[in-house]
């Protein structure tokens, strides 16, 4: 049997135009290759798993790809330091010595220092003097998810880079070329739910994707992924949508029971509500529908609901929301401090009269 390979290695970028969501970064670190420009610290930071680790391998192998023998292999100019478990004084002393000495094939040496906030105070301190007058021959990448905990005399050395989160849509429509190329059967919006899971993080969303493959047999269905990932799809949300509309709080309150049983989390589930109607929103204007990060399924569905909702409701709607999720946390009764607001969302538009300042009417 082959060895099975994670996602997250197999699809690791390995040329700059293969890097997803970070386009200006790779635009100016390449455009600082071709003029030569290049500082010698650079400084990579940004969420987990958006691509900083990837980009300063990708950046080291063409620093050297760049000389006239662009055929070697300039691997072994690289070096990587896990500055997790190598935070110490010492550690960064071996660096300083290392680094005196030029590169035997190639232009540079290339330090990768990942992880780089769990350096010590001494060991940033050891660094210091060689980072802010290192050789020609040597160049240094700080990688780290903490930017705050790097002291400001390192920062003041270092050319920084702010990698930023990918959005739901472009994971999505990596994981979809994905899905395509490997043949598997899934719906749009079962990727579109892993991409919400991952919170920004590519590497995050190719490893609940595998997950999710297995769990599924390679068939992605967006009930299948909801109910593995403890999550509501959008099906889930219009349904409780109709019942509001209907003002059926008997039922509605019902299937929130059924959702509490299921495990489901009742701030995320707020949450969730609260992108729900905020959609129905920006699906009132064509101006405003591509600020929608679902699929374009999901998109028409948004487009036919809206219709038979007032913009008024919908405010009104959305502000309900938010004052729930804002006071959740300081509440006794969670469960009834959303089952009030859902019953309040039912009672927003009763028998077409107006209620605080909201009016409901059904827009032809």
């Amino acid at each position: 049997m082959d060895a099975f390979v994670v996602s997250a290695l197999k699809y690791r970028p390995k040329t700059f135009e293969e890097v997803v969501g970070q386009e200006s970064i790779t635009q100016t670190l390449e455009n600082s290759l071709k003029t030569n420009q290049l500082a010698q610290a650079l400084l990579f930071c940004g969420p987990r798993g958006v691509g900083k680790t990837s980009c300063a391998r990708i950046l080291a192998k063409q620093i050297n790809s760049e000389t006239p023998n662009s055929d070697e292999d300039f691997a072994f100019n690289i070096f990587e330091l896990d500055a997790a478990s190598n935070n110490s004084v010492e550690d960064i002393r071996k660096i300083n010595e290392q680094v005196r000495i030029p590169p035997q094939v190639g232009s540079h040496k290339i330090y990768i220092i990942d992880e780089a906030h769990m350096l010590s105070n001494a060991a940033f301190n050891a660094f210091l003097k060689t980072l802010e007058e290192p050789p020609k021959h040597a160049i240094f990448i700080l990688a780290t998810t903490e930017k705050n905990k790097i002291i400001p005399t390192v920062l003041s050395r270092c050319q920084v880079y702010d990698f930023k989160r990918i959005s739901v849509q472009e994971i999505q429509k990596y994981l979809t070329k994905i899905a395509t190329n490997r043949n598997l059967q899934f719906e749009e919006s079962a990727l579109y739910l892993i991409a919400q899971k991952a919170e920004g993080a590519l590497r995050d969303a190719l490893s609940i994707f595998d997950r999710m493959v297995s769990f599924t047999q390679g068939k992605l269905s967006a009930a299948a992924v909801a109910e593995n990932l403890n999550l509501l799809d959008h099906q889930t949300y219009a349904e409780l949508g109709r019942l509001i509309f209907n003002r059926d709080i008997a039922e509605l309150l019902k299937q929130y029971d059924e959702l509490v049983q299921r495990g489901i989390d009742s701030l995320q589930f707020i949450k969730g509500f609260g992108d729900h109607y905020r959609n129905l929103m920006l699906a009132k204007d064509p101006k405003t529908t591509p600020l929608m990060e679902v699929g374009e399924a999901v998109k028409e569905s948004y487009l036919r609901d809206t219709k038979e909702m007032a913009t008024d409701y919908l405010m009104d709607a959305i502000a309900l929301l938010n004052t729930c999720e804002l006071n959740y946390k300081s509440v006794r009764n969670k469960r009834v401090h959303v089952e009030l607001t859902l019953m309040q969302l039912a009672s927003l538009h009763t028998d077409g009269e107006k209620k605080k300042g909201t009016s409901f009417q059904l827009v032809s």
